[in-house]
């Protein structure tokens, strides 16, 4: 999973590292909902660049790139109160989502950083995810 920003440059880094997010997204959703904030999947949206990178990486129907519905965007504010609470409640005990806990806590502040530098220059955002 990444973050894609709106826009052309937004003018910082937003790389993230995401694969252990990814890997542990259904015990990270169900914390999400025991926290009362939206699932980070839930940021979801899918462009045209970024299917064309999943549909180049075999994971889907070439002929439906061009069918896509146009990406959502999300308020940074709305991403941060997620990342936020996820933070805390697994900053605090990160072995509860086993030994790759600590860094699984590492790639949610990292997508905190991103996200915090996006909603100070008032960007919006998604998530994508890629197969490799």
């Amino acid at each position: 999973m990444y973050i894609v920003v709106e826009g052309e440059d937004p003018g910082y880094n937003i790389f993230v590292n995401g694969r252990l997010l990814a890997r542990y997204e259904s015990a990270i959703e169900k914390l999400a909902l025991e926290l009362g904030v939206k699932p980070l999947l839930e940021f979801f949206s899918a462009d045209e660049t970024s299917m064309a990178l999943l549909i180049e990486e075999g994971g889907g129907n070439p002929a439906l790139l061009h069918q896509l519905p146009p990406p959502q965007w999300y308020r940074a504010e709305d991403g941060l109160q997620t990342l936020k609470a996820l933070i805390l409640r697994l900053g605090a005990d990160p072995q509860q989502l086993g030994s790759e806990g600590p860094e699984v806590v590492t790639e949610l502040r990292e997508y905190e950083a991103v996200l915090q530098k996006t909603a100070e220059r008032g960007l919006r955002w998604h998530l994508a995810v890629s197969w490799r």
